[in-house]
């Protein structure tokens, strides 16, 4: 690690206010500045890296020109969002970034009053900037609304919602589209800039203004045929016919790292617009740091790494990542099947679609952020005999949900959902958590729901998924590396509904859902050697439920633990309900069910996470105990 870097100017720039000291000459050393303290803290807590790099002259030219926290800035994805939290008063805690008590990867209320609406997600700024704008115009306050959104964002239809429906209230919202992978017009220099200067200016905007209301006399037909030839004529120029049909005044596109450039454009804005406005800034992710420019894919989101080289630390697997092995067992089973076909929504690399997609391309889809299009679409395909599997984060498949229960479950139509990042997503917190896909899927009727325990049993699912074409059919597995327990050759097709006793005891049953199998096993150690003789089951199923699996445990134990890696109402409450039914917890049967804790969980590592939880191998044994009335002390210590 390198010492922390030399940064005189940053260092009287505490807070936004501040920067209205600092001479415009005086930026771009500031915003060198800022990019060598954020690399330095990126390097030592590991992070998002390429996106915040690519906005550090903007963020500057903006909370320069606008009053903020006065004016609201919305960050779309929070990702970007480091160097505004460097000028915003936690420059002091930024080397705390995504770790345990620490400042959060993304813009959080709770946080700050710098961060006006909480961001992990992506498309979200524009819908909640223009509510902001309504909420000041319904006030009477005179407040800017500024959404800075990246052009991968701009896929996803809430974002095209949004731009609509501003455009027809008319509200004082500024919308500034970072351009940071391929720019829709390219600026072409001083040309570009001295028009969007132009065109954002008092006379131009004044003029615009005028002429919309003398051409109000004419007539609305002769006023709207006049409007939309200027604009027109005007888009051609400036590439902005979309944004101006949307009800946009649209600018750029210019240069977003030239303070020349956004400075003059970002005041006219701001003391002349006076309905929507979209400023189009084109930028380049991982700007100043070399390795990121030079790979900005591989630089988007880091582990710790070196300042000087830019490598980053990996720490040697134990056993092969889960997103791998669905990765390579889905690529196994299309060579058996032509009719697979994979779907991504801009996740390629994180779903492991991109091995597929190297084997595979014209079965690969990337529909770019948009689940509710990924679902439905992976829908039409499986309407026509195809097999999709529609690859999500569990956090992101919840944005398809309507489109899960109306498009694919109703219809009972076979579409796979592999559910990558299930439970606990350590440093990225309660956001990307996978805490909620069982419960809302295990719901509805028809669909099959499973969870592998391990990487074997991920393989035996993806071929089991493969195979099943009665209808709609899930399986979720977690982030990170497998147990790293024998691998077969090729996975096995699961019996639909049935689970598996995996250590046979007598008087306590452990029945677990999922990756929480391991630390079971280990509990079964200490409660066999306590005198409890323990038998370990794995659901494998939340639906169907394995009937017999759980009849068996209820009649021939005293107590029954149910263990998830998921939220209230999901695996437990299937297995509660089917015992109420049948009569077994009337025959003093012992029942504790063990999920997520009722509360958003706080970013940590993940092993901290699962003993704050209770869901490791000493909560584990503590229930056991807890639901026979004894203590247990020191029993499980050793987990």
């Amino acid at each position: 690690m390198t010492q922390t870097p030399a940064t005189p100017l940053l260092d009287k720039v505490r807070v936004p206010a501040d920067l209205k000291a600092v001479e415009d000459r005086d930026l771009p050393q500031l915003a060198s500045e800022l990019r060598a303290e954020m690399v330095d803290a990126v390097s030592r807590t590991g992070g998002h890296l390429g996106a915040g790099l690519g906005v550090v002259e903007l963020t500057i030219a903006i909370h320069k020109v606008f009053d903020t926290p006065h004016d609201r800035l919305i960050f779309d994805v929070g990702h970007q969002c480091y160097p505004h939290k460097i000028l915003t008063g936690r420059r002091e805690r930024i080397r705390t970034l995504r770790q345990e008590d620490g400042l959060s990867g993304f813009t959080r209320r709770a946080e700050s009053e710098y961060d006006p609406f909480g961001a992990a997600h992506s498309s979200t700024s524009i819908s909640a900037g223009l509510g902001m704008a309504v909420a000041a115009d319904l006030s009477g306050e005179k407040r800017n609304v500024i959404a800075v959104i990246g052009d991968g964002a701009l896929s996803a239809g809430m974002a095209y919602e949004a731009l609509n429906n501003a455009g027809a209230l008319d509200a004082r919202l500024i919308v500034i589209l970072n351009d940071n992978d391929m720019s829709i017009a390219p600026p072409t220099g001083a040309m570009s800039a001295y028009l969007a200067r132009l065109a954002s200016g008092r006379t131009y905007m004044g003029f615009r203004d005028l002429g919309k209301k003398l051409t109000a006399y004419l007539g609305k037909k002769v006023d709207r045929a006049i409007t939309r030839a200027v604009e027109h004529a005007r888009g051609y120029v400036t590439g902005g016919t979309l944004f101006e049909e949307m009800g946009f005044y649209h600018i750029g596109p210019i240069d977003g790292h030239s303070f020349e450039h956004l400075l003059p454009v970002l005041r006219n804005v701001r003391d002349n617009a006076k309905g929507p406005v979209l400023i189009h800034v084109v930028t380049q992710k991982g700007k100043g740091y070399p390795p990121a420019e030079a790979a900005a894919d591989k630089y988007h989101g880091v582990n710790t790494f070196d300042v000087i080289t830019g490598a980053q630390a990996k720490a040697k697997p134990n056993a092969p990542a889960y997103t791998s092995v669905f990765a390579e067992a889905l690529v196994q089973e299309a060579g058996f099947d032509e009719k697979i076909v994979a779907i991504t929504a801009a996740m390629p690399a994180g779903t492991g679609i991109d091995k597929f997609k190297t084997a595979y391309p014209a079965r690969t889809f990337d529909v770019g952020i948009a689940e509710q299009h990924a679902v439905t679409f992976a829908a039409g395909l499986a309407a026509e005999g195809y097999k999709p599997f529609c690859a999500l984060y569990s956090t992101f498949l919840q944005r398809g949900y309507d489109q899960v229960v109306h498009d694919v479950a109703i219809q009972g139509l076979p579409v796979r959902f592999p559910i990558d990042r299930a439970g606990f997503v350590g440093a990225d917190g309660p956001t990307h958590a996978g805490s909620f896909d069982t419960t809302y899927l295990a719901t509805l009727p028809g669909f099959v729901v499973m969870a592998a325990a391990d990487e074997a049993e991920l393989k035996h699912m993806v071929r089991t998924a493969a195979a099943h074409d009665a209808g709609p059919i899930s399986f979720r597995y977690p982030r990170g590396e497998g147990v790293g327990v024998d691998m077969p050759a090729r996975g096995e097709i699961l019996e639909i509904g049935k689970g598996r006793i995996v250590k046979q005891g007598s008087k306590v049953a452990l029945l677990s859902f999922g990756t929480r199998l391991r630390d079971c096993l280990l509990a079964a150690e200490d409660l066999d050697a306590a005198g409890l003789s323990t038998t370990v089951a794995d659901a494998r199923f939340a639906k169907p439920l394995d009937h017999d699996l759980i009849r068996q445990l209820a009649r021939h134990h005293e107590v029954l633990i149910t263990i998830e890696e998921g939220a209230i109402g999901g695996f437990a409450s299937h297995v509660l309900q089917f015992l109420a039914l049948e009569g077994l917890l009337e025959q003093g049967l012992k029942v504790r069910p063990m999920v997520l804790p009722d509360i958003w969980m706080e970013q940590a590592k993940p092993e901290a996470m699962y003993v704050k939880a209770g869901l490791d191998r000493a909560g584990i044994v503590a229930t056991v105990f807890q639901a026979l009335g004894q203590k247990g002390a020191g029993i499980g210590a050793a987990g």
